[in-house]
């Protein structure tokens, strides 16, 4: 037997020890979470940061981790700016991947299954008569044996069609999914950031998708006074501005995306924390602040009937506690048919990622 020595973990010896650059490169990411992308500002914490806990030695200084990181293509210096690059946009959603959805585990081959079996690539435990057409890797082999020794015996052992048996599977589906993410100003109101975690999850799903669901399609679309798309590049600078919430006109955004989408799987994932506060009326924004207006809620529900009929479910992720609020997006849930999670700001990627990766949505007839 070969003996084994416990030693004391020495960094220096057995590897894992991170370097200055990938020290501060990482929480120049964190940085850039809540900057909106904005670089100058992220670099200017990082030097008030290094002031007060030294973060860097005698012998290099954060000038010297911004060179590193303009050599690296991560930044690019303009006239008068200096600004991320398309390398760091990445890094960021491959960042926020890793982060959101660290403590769950490991998904399958990269494909959705329903709860309808057939012809798939998922093999179930059970088994199904063999047919004329059938796929012969799904072949039960063990079973099929076991099928024809029950049948013949040792001594004259044969093969016949009613031996074979083989795997069921799961049908697996492709999705289409527009995120809608509120952008309205009670996103960052009372205190409380609300749109870093919402934008990162936008980029964590986009990344996941882009690696592992190569035949769904994610489209982003951002809603305040009216709605309008936003690219995958664009997710890192996603910011709330001076709007109300004109819930209305994302979903009809929404739903004339996925209009033009070929998969059947259609859905709509929505992050808000606040009541629907408008809409267009003839041609003008209505805008009502108090209360939940009927005008305007209506307008809503009629959407989500709609989007019901077009097989379109939604699923609200909400991210505010307020018992007044909860009962509109149960009414937009019964009138869609849909789902909705009262999640927290900490676990909002994780409710999203399983319940896009599950698929656990209903199937309309």
């Amino acid at each position: 037997m070969v003996p084994y020595k416990y030693v004391q973990w020495d960094p220096e010896k057995h590897g894992g020890k991170t370097s200055t650059f990938e020290q501060l490169f990482d929480l120049f990411q964190q940085l850039l979470q809540y900057t909106a992308g904005d670089a100058g500002e992220a670099l200017n914490w990082l030097t008030q940061l290094d002031e007060h806990y030294d973060l860097t030695d005698s012998e290099t200084g954060i000038g010297d981790f911004i060179e590193e990181l303009k050599a690296r293509g991560y930044l690019q210096e303009n006239a008068s700016s200096i600004e991320i690059t398309a390398k760091t946009e990445r890094s960021l959603r491959t960042r926020s991947l890793e982060e959101v959805f660290r403590q769950l585990r490991k998904g399958g081959t990269g494909r959705h299954p329903t709860p309808f079996e057939g012809k798939g690539d998922e093999r179930l435990p059970e088994t199904r008569p063999w047919k004329f057409g059938d796929d012969p890797h799904l072949l039960n082999i063990t079973d099929t044996l076991s099928n024809s020794y029950r049948r013949s015996g040792l001594d004259d052992w044969s093969l016949e069609e009613e031996d074979y048996v083989l795997h069921q599977t799961h049908h697996q589906s492709n999705q289409s999914t527009v995120l809608m993410i509120d952008l309205s100003h009670s996103m960052i109101l009372y205190g409380e950031d609300r749109i870093t975690p919402a934008r990162k999850t936008a980029m964590a799903l986009s990344e996941l998708i882009l690696r592992r669901y190569a035949k769904d399609t994610l489209d982003i679309v951002a809603f305040g006074d009216d709605a309008w798309e936003v690219s995958i590049k664009d997710l890192p600078y996603l910011q709330v501005g001076p709007y109300h919430t004109n819930t209305r006109a994302g979903l009809q955004r929404a739903r004339e995306i996925l209009r033009r989408r070929k998969n059947r799987n259609k859905q709509i994932f929505m992050i808000t924390d606040g009541k629907p506060s408008c809409h267009f009326d003839k041609g003008r924004l209505y805008k009502n602040v108090f209360g939940l207006d009927r005008k305007i809620v209506n307008k809503v529900l009629d959407e989500a009937v709609v989007c019901r009929r077009e097989g379109i479910t939604i699923t609200t992720f909400m991210i505010a506690r307020d018992p007044y609020l909860q009962g509109f997006v149960r009414q937009l849930t019964e009138a869609n048919h849909g789902r909705a999670y009262y999640a927290d700001l900490n676990n909002l990627g994780e409710f999203l990622f399983e319940d896009y990766v599950r698929n656990r949505r209903k199937r309309l007839h």
